[in-house]
């Protein structure tokens, strides 16, 4: 039987892509030695470890550790997110929902919501399990690396059963979420369209395109201030 993984999508491809690059940027400007031997060190950790898991997962993509990243890439084993385009955009949904709700994570879910809007569903039911699983935000690969994977798993599963639900959220919050949500759509969009004739020669050109562009980073803000001011109301409501 072939078990081998089906071909990326095109839309799979251009997040590949773009996340390589942004790596490959990332890389340049730094030393990588430091991150390399920490690698190896992981890797020399006994099996099963979550360090040992990690470097066996990442190596067998041909990956290093990111400077700045480390704590990412601890979740995607955690968390169990392969390293594919799709469980990127998930693994992103899940923070979201998690309380991570910093520019680069909003940046790349919505990159991934334009070009996979069918995994809309999938992408919700991530952000919902965030929202019930304890924080993460925090964790580092220097506090668990010791750890039993497949114990430490289980251990945030419990707690994760064992949280509070979460209050059911009112209409008006609901219709608050979905609005941030839409004007940053909208907005991240506009600016994809209007950049190409951000270089163009021409000054009507410049002119039309400038002005939507701009418009449109207000609107990606705006939702983005949106949401962070909805969830410092959440929390305030659950520690009430």
């Amino acid at each position: 039987m072939n078990s081998s993984k089906p071909p990326y999508s095109l839309a799979e491809r251009l997040i590949s892509r773009a996340f390589f690059f942004s790596v490959s940027c990332i890389e340049r400007f730094h030393d990588m030695r430091p991150y390399q031997e920490k690698l190896a060190a992981l890797a020399r950790l006994p099996a099963g470890t979550i360090g040992r898991e990690m470097a066996d997962t990442m190596q067998a993509r041909g990956l290093n550790l990111v400077p700045g990243f480390e704590s990412h890439d601890l979740k995607h084993v955690v968390l169990n997110y392969a390293l594919e385009p799709m469980d990127e955009i998930r693994l992103q949904a899940f923070m979201l929902g998690n309380g991570n709700r910093t520019l680069p994570s909003v940046l790349i879910f919505l990159f991934g919501l334009l070009l996979l809007p069918q995994h809309w569903r999938i992408f919700h039911r991530d952000f919902r399990a965030g929202r019930a699983c304890p924080a993460l935000a925090s964790l580092t690969i220097e506090q668990c690396q010791h750890y039993q994977l497949h114990a430490f798993q289980q251990q945030l599963l419990s707690r994760y059963v064992q949280s509070r639900p979460a209050p059911t959220p009112s209409a008006h919050a609901v219709f608050g979420t979905l609005g941030s949500y839409a004007l940053m759509v909208v907005g991240a969009a506009a600016m994809l369209f209007c950049f190409p004739f951000l270089w163009s020669a021409n000054v009507a050109d410049l002119i039309g395109a400038g002005f939507p562009f701009v418009a449109g980073a207000i609107f990606v803000v705006g939702g983005f201030l949106n949401l962070t001011l909805q969830s410092a109301l959440r929390a305030r409501a659950a520690a009430e």
